[in-house]
């Protein structure tokens, strides 16, 4: 979420037209818990902060403060949009992912906290000998979306002293948009070599020409039949084809498992984000296609969340 200092306040001590931080935030609640939005008080206190940039700790201090008038008409229009299951980060325009503030829209996947094992496992690998003697490693983010993985994964890197060159993949041209403009917003003061980011638009490996130390991708993996089940924030609002994975969900891991061997340097890694039910599927679809020191490590809630393999 926005700061306080990223923005105007817009909130009044005296105000008699107006509805108090207190009575806002009690609509607020009720507003979206009776639209069965799962975590209605914490989106609602979200959606109060963003309109008026107040803190917990100032609100606390004098929550019978007045609301300006104009908030509290625009913090009844949000409410309206995540009553209708809007995404919260669709009203805000951002998501934190591993610390980090991006920026989102309805052209790319929000970044989930699943993903995160991902980039901290590439982060853990990059630790090794063979990445840290190589100076400048050459890093591949398919299906890059918002680039929240790419730009992570150099982000903390740098931070060890791990240097980068980054490119990103995605089909969609919009995509890549909402990518570069959070390289833009994360990392406006990186000139030089050891920093570099690209962006290609290719379907996959289609306008890919270089190797790399390392390819990461969180590709569509959601079977096509169960897409329709999913939250309508997710369903309606999420691109469907950041989703769909086809039919048996392994469409993307399948040509990814299969072209990537070509783009990879010796001894290069391929990492995966899976759904829960795939960590055997996509573990033996990369056996079989050469790879070796394949495994699968699980998420925090202790569900198969990555699959990791190193190609020779």
């Amino acid at each position: 979420m926005r700061t306080e200092s990223d923005k105007r306040t817009v909130y009044k001590t005296d105000c008699s037209d107006s509805i108090s931080l207190k009575n806002a935030y009690k609509e607020g609640k009720e507003i979206l818990a009776k639209a069965g939005i799962t975590e209605a008080d914490l989106d609602a206190w979200y959606l109060l902060e963003f309109v008026t940039g107040i803190t917990k700790a100032r609100y606390y201090m004098d929550p019978d403060q007045s609301m300006d008038p104009e908030a509290w008409k625009k913090y009844k229009e949000y409410l309206e949009k995540r009553r209708n299951h809007i995404p919260l980060q669709h009203i805000t325009g951002s998501q934190e992912f591993m610390g980090l503030e991006f920026l989102v829209n309805e052209h790319v996947l929000i970044p989930r906290q699943d993903t995160e094992v991902l980039v901290e496992e590439a982060l853990e690998m990059m630790k090794q000998e063979i990445f840290r003697s190589k100076g400048r490693l050459q890093l591949l983010d398919m299906c890059t979306g918002s680039g929240c993985i790419l730009l992570s994964v150099m982000h903390y890197a740098e931070q060890k002293g791990i240097f980068i060159e980054g490119t990103g993949v995605d089909f969609s041209e919009q995509a890549l948009m909402v990518a570069q403009k959070n390289e833009k917003h994360l990392r406006s003061t990186k000139k030089d070599e050891n920093g570099k980011v690209n962006w290609i638009l290719s379907d996959l490996f289609e306008n890919v020409s270089e190797t790399y130390d390392m390819i990461l991708s969180n590709p569509p993996y959601i079977r096509t039949a169960e897409i329709e089940k999913l939250q309508d924030e997710v369903k309606l609002h999420d691109p469907f084809s950041a989703l769909d994975g086809k039919e048996d969900g392994l469409y993307f891991y399948r040509k990814i498992v299969t072209d990537a061997k070509q783009f990879l340097k010796t001894g290069g890694v391929l990492a995966f984000e899976i759904g829960y039910d795939q960590g055997k599927e996509v573990s033996d679809l990369m056996k079989k296609a050469g790879y070796d020191k394949v495994f699968v490590k699980k998420d925090l809630a202790g569900l198969d969340r990555i699959v990791c393999g190193v190609y020779y």
